[in-house]
């Protein structure tokens, strides 16, 4: 997922990296420092959004991890314990840049997990190629991440699906299950997240012979929606693709339905929190839909484990960014594993080979880009609750 946007932060990235190469943050980390791999325990870095826009995300992507290391250190990795190290890089690109940079520098981590979103995860690309140290994503979709131009980042992976994979499976939903020959496209312009679900669900969705009545865009931070939902309602779409963060997602559903716009919406992961149902009320999300990792109602027992596990420990239902997170902890745990010394280069050799591990969001199997290639959840919101609706293989 993507916030935000990127503008100087690789620009000054040398700067920064040589201010902050000798001196940290003390607030931002659970270490006190030392080495990544010495004695009885293994450092690995959490740096997420624990803090400002996109605080949901980043927070139950870390309660996920925390839980997973907690079950994995009851045994530990090889007579060792994992310790996570975290930094809140704050819901910014430049934060996590620095954020990165302190954790592989200072407190000498073996990998690094996060972000949450693709704007704070891209910052973060390069520090992880130059120091050779590997990063996972639990939930950042943009697909610039593993693979820029053509060039696969070595040291990057990520444990969910990529954002052109959520867009088409959007857009074959409008298409085969809601039956719309026509869509509006509403899109967020400060966030490649957002531009990028649009176009895959653009290029599926007309592919399929359906058409484009209208593409209108908000900018993050936005409060006032109206015009562009009349406007879109003037051009009667039969569905609208709304692929954006859930701040700005409950406001404009909140204002759609009170300018009597009643068709049915659908966004991606990004609506995933509590509180989009807080901010557009239960009677709002009426109708709508999301595409996701996986669902906390599918039978498996894997997953039910999880939710018992995660209920027990938070009081709170998983959402996908937590599964993720505590996905990415079983996945990070098994490549330091079979790693053997623990050390980033054959820990990064061991993410790259992956084969068949079971997670809660399914099982993992890599393609050539670092990307996993795994089904997609449908989502319908009843009465303010997602629903599973059925799940979409690749």
């Amino acid at each position: 997922m993507k916030k935000k946007k990127l503008a100087g932060v690789f620009l000054s990235l040398s700067l920064v990296a040589g201010v902050l190469a000798g001196c940290g943050d003390s607030t931002t980390s659970s270490s006190s420092g030392g080495s990544s791999n010495s004695g009885d325990t293994i450092k690995i870095g959490a740096n997420l959004e624990l803090s400002g826009g996109t605080a949901s995300f980043g927070q139950s992507a870390a309660d996920g991890l925390k839980l997973a290391i907690d079950e994995i250190n009851k045994e530990g990795i090889n007579g060792k314990k994992l310790e996570i190290v975290k930094v809140d890089n704050k819901s910014d690109a430049a934060e996590a840049t620095s954020g990165s940079i302190k954790l592989v520098s200072q407190d000498k981590v073996v990998a690094v997990v996060g972000s949450a979103t693709s704007t704070n995860t891209l910052a973060q690309v390069q520090v992880a190629q130059d120091n050779k140290v590997p990063l996972i994503t639990p939930t950042a979709t943009n697909p610039d991440i593993t693979n820029k131009a053509g060039k696969v980042n070595d040291y990057v992976f990520r444990t969910c699906f990529i954002d052109p994979f959520q867009g088409t499976v959007a857009a074959n939903f409008a298409s085969d299950e809601v039956g719309a020959k026509t869509a509006a496209i509403y899109v967020d312009s400060a966030s490649d997240y957002s531009k990028g679900l649009a176009a895959a669900f653009k290029e599926a969705f007309t592919a399929k012979g359906g058409k484009i009545v209208a593409e209108e865009a908000y900018v993050t931070k936005d409060t006032d929606f109206r015009s562009t939902l009349t406007r879109i309602k003037s051009a009667k779409p039969e569905f609208v693709f709304l692929p954006g963060y859930y701040e700005e997602v409950g406001l404009i559903l909140k204002q759609a339905r009170e300018n009597g716009i009643d068709l049915p919406f659908m966004g991606g992961d990004g609506w995933d929190s509590p509180k989009v149902v807080e901010i557009a009320g239960a009677d709002a999300l009426k109708n709508t839909y999301i595409t996701n990792h996986y669902s906390p109602e599918d039978e498996d027992a894997k997953i039910q484990d999880f939710v018992a596990a995660y209920k027990k420990e938070y009081n709170k239902t998983p959402d996908a960014f937590a599964a993720l997170g505590y996905d990415t902890g079983y996945y990070l745990a098994d490549a330091i594993k079979r790693s053997g010394d623990a050390s980033p280069e054959k820990i990064r050799q061991a993410l790259e080979d992956v084969k068949d591990l079971q997670l809660v969001s399914g099982t993992l199997n890599l393609d050539k880009n670092h990307d996993p290639i795994k089904s997609a959840t449908i989502l319908e919101y009843v009465d303010g609750k997602q629903t599973f609706k059925t799940k979409i293989n690749p």
